[in-house]
């Protein structure tokens, strides 16, 4: 229960429903054991009027004292019938304020857990599945809110039940009583032990699960490219393999919890014999009654539900434990990108300095940046070129603070770049990342997805200063087109140009194009860099490609290899140098010629 202890914040936020479902536990229990006392009396009394009865047989009286006993029966029956009545009533509002509190608790718990994704960084999210981070968001809530509903309201009613059984029996007969619950601990002990070994295997089931989760999301997201290298069969062995696994895990742990219910049908049985044996026994010498057998019988039977589904209750515990617990161990992860204290909220202005940066990536071993060193001043346009894995794209990413250098300081109008706040920071980007995201939605809300509050005329404007406009009047529905998941339903240019509409909205001082137009034509690209041409006139642009813009008159042209700048210069100092750039430009030129 320790690693359950998480939870209790929810049950004090949500106090006054489960305060009050505990009250509705508690009346629905009391209107459970008052009937057998209620049967007790009716059958106590209706042997002792049957005598009478039978002494009255053959006088006037006879009929009179069986109208007597029918309506003495009647009555208790209609006593009977309300008491079960009521216990249903409150039964009713049992479940409407544990279980309704367990969804209430679900839900804040899924918007913890999603609120934290948002804030961990991206070394976090790239050394974490996804299939693992939707199964905690989804299974393992789930398994907990097993425990935040059902199991307490059962435990509850097991609890208050057994003591008012256990009570009503004392008052009748204390060594019967005795002889009832003697096999009870022995119950208590095989729980114990069971649930121990539950609990290991919960976990592990649960692990075998984000692994499954992982496999499946992976190729669903991936089904072009495993269709293409015609990898079905490979996929499904593979999927197959982890399923069968977790086939194995799962039947083994249904074995041990079948223990259980064996276990329950022993004790409760036990219990019964017990009652009938000493109970009947106890009758011959006069010191019970057959209404008190009855009574007890009862009892034993109103506590054999709580009694067998302890068992699951168990097994539902140890399972929510597990699952607690591989949520905590996610929620106690602090980030490492965070705001300090007394952060900068002034809005950018668009000056950038790296001085001595050098950046490494931890889960690759990998040195993007070595010893960086750039001025960036306010409105000038900077392309960044270099072979692939120069750190072009490393410098997007340390602009947006996604990660902080490991030496030298990066700085934003002066200000060490740790010390602005991360939401003003990166509302004052704009970012068109290399790999174009774009979400299963209509044309229109992706392209406002860059400006929640913008309007119709900005949106369409964006589209046209992306070249995109005319291209989504020709869809069927326009801007209300369903792009499907990623875009699928785009060519791999016009999801570029897609995401660079995005970026174009937000109408941030600083503009980072990563890749930006490298699956659009020539054609396009010119119409494109025309269009923003005067849109960027005041605006920080920093254009990471390997491909040169010949449309534009950069600021600064930065050459990178391995981290480091090998050429800087303008266009016309570069060129008469004959260095990479020169080479570059030269073999782009004849391209385009060709």
């Amino acid at each position: 229960m320790k690693k359950l202890a998480s939870i209790n914040k929810y049950f004090i936020k949500h106090k006054w429903r489960l305060i009050s479902g505990i009250f509705f536990v508690a009346i629905s229990n009391l209107f459970a054991v008052i009937p057998p006392m209620v049967i007790r009396n009716v059958i106590d009394s209706v042997q002792q009027e049957i005598q009478t009865y039978r002494l009255l047989a053959g006088t006037s009286l006879k009929h009179e004292m069986q109208s007597y006993i029918f309506n003495q029966v009647l009555l208790y029956g209609l006593l009977l019938l309300a008491l079960a009545l009521l216990r249903g009533v409150f039964m009713f509002f049992m479940r409407q304020t544990i279980i309704v509190m367990s969804r209430h608790i679900e839900y804040d718990q899924k918007a913890e857990i999603y609120n934290h994704y948002q804030k961990l960084d991206t070394h976090f999210f790239k050394t974490h599945a996804t299939g693992d981070l939707m199964n905690r968001l989804s299974e393992d809530v789930g398994r907990v809110r097993m425990y935040t509903g059902p199991a307490i309201m059962y435990t509850t009613n097991l609890i208050v039940l057994t003591v008012m059984c256990v009570w009503g029996m004392l008052r009748v007969n204390p060594l019967l009583t005795v002889c009832v619950i003697v096999p009870l601990p022995i119950l208590g002990i095989s729980i114990y032990l069971v649930n121990r070994v539950i609990y290991k295997k919960s976990s592990k089931i649960q692990t075998q699960l984000s692994d499954l989760t992982t496999t499946a999301q992976e190729a669903f997201s991936g089904i072009r490219v495993i269709k293409s290298f015609v990898q079905e069969n490979n996929i499904l062995r593979h999927f197959i393999s982890n399923s069968e696994a977790y086939r194995k895990s799962t039947v083994n742990l249904a074995r041990t919890e079948a223990i259980y219910f064996p276990a329950m049908n022993l004790f409760i049985g036990l219990s019964m014999l017990s009652t009938i044996l000493v109970g009947g026994y106890f009758t011959i010498i006069g010191q019970a009654t057959a209404g008190n057998i009855a009574e007890f019988v009862i009892y034993i039977n109103l506590m054999m539900f709580p009694m067998f589904i302890i068992g699951w209750v168990a097994s539902v515990i140890q399972r929510a434990a597990a699952s607690q617990s591989r949520i905590d161990e996610f929620l106690q992860r602090e980030p490492i990108i965070k705001n300090n204290e007394n952060p900068s909220y002034k809005a950018l202005e668009g000056n950038i300095s790296f001085s001595n940066v050098d950046f490494t990536y931890e889960h690759t071993g990998i040195k993007a940046l070595n010893h960086f060193n750039l001025e960036i001043k306010r409105g000038e346009k900077i392309i960044v070129l270099g072979e692939t894995g120069s750190g072009k794209s490393t410098l997007a990413q340390l602009l947006l603070r996604m990660y902080d250098p490991q030496v030298g300081i990066l700085k934003m109008d002066g200000v060490n770049i740790k010390n602005i706040d991360l939401k003003t920071l990166r509302e004052n980007i704009s970012y068109t990342p290399q790999d174009a995201l774009l979400f299963s939605d209509t044309v229109y809300n992706n392209i406002k997805f860059g400006k929640g509050n913008a309007t119709e005329a900005e949106v369409y404007e964006a589209a046209r200063l992306a070249d995109l406009d005319k291209e989504i009047n020709s869809f069927a529905d326009g801007y209300q087109t369903i792009i499907g998941e990623r875009g699928v339903m785009l060519s791999g240019g016009q999801k570029q140009r897609m995401v660079l509409a995005r970026a174009l909205i937000k109408n941030s001082p600083i503009l980072l194009l990563d890749e930006c137009l490298s699956a659009v034509d020539t054609r396009t690209e010119k119409t494109i860099l025309h269009n923003l041409k005067n849109y960027l006139v005041d605006k920080t642009v920093i254009v990471i490609t390997h491909r040169i813009f010949s449309g534009w008159d950069f600021d600064q042209i930065i050459v990178l290899q391995d981290g480091t700048i090998v050429e800087q210069g303008v266009h016309d100092t570069l060129m008469q140098t004959h260095g990479r750039y020169a080479k570059l430009y030269r073999h782009q030129t004849e391209e385009s010629l060709n």
